[in-house]
């Protein structure tokens, strides 16, 4: 039930960066920008795809990789705990927001039984410019509803 208001409480504050974006500190990212976001994260989904743990770990955050150690742990937890990811039938890129200047893209996935996903992913620019996968919340896309 937390985890539910604090995904909705998230989607909700996406749409007021939509609709309010000077309330937020950070600009969003230009065009170039992100359409590396989408490529980090679409490289990412691609390596869980092969079950390349070191691709897909070396496209997570410094944080994210301290956390879990190895490419190894990285790609066993997304596995068990992340199944529309780890092996998405369907992929489809929302609307990029910055909330409380943090960069969240937002990605749609549809699982093999057709179930409709949403998945937040907070990115995380890199000192040498590069951006990283921050983490990642999903939800399915009918409870934002309910």
């Amino acid at each position: 039930m937390i985890r539910a208001s604090v995904i909705f409480s998230a989607v909700l504050l996406s749409g007021v960066a939509l609709v309010a974006p000077d309330l937020f500190a950070q600009q969003k990212p230009s065009a170039a920008e992100r359409t590396e976001i989408k490529a980090v994260i679409s490289r990412q989904i691609k390596a869980f795809r092969h079950d390349d743990a070191k691709e897909a770990f070396s496209l997570a955050s410094p944080g994210i990789q301290q956390t879990f150690r190895t490419p190894e742990d990285f790609l066993r937890m997304v596995k068990t705990m992340y199944q529309p990811v780890y092996r998405p039938a369907s992929v489809t890129f929302q609307e990029l927001s910055v909330i409380e200047d943090e960069v969240m893209q937002a990605v749609q996935l549809s699982d093999s039984p057709g179930a409709i996903w949403i998945a937040l992913y907070p990115m995380q620019r890199q000192s040498d410019g590069s951006w990283k996968t921050h983490s990642c919340q999903v939800f399915k896309a009918a409870s934002v509803l309910t």
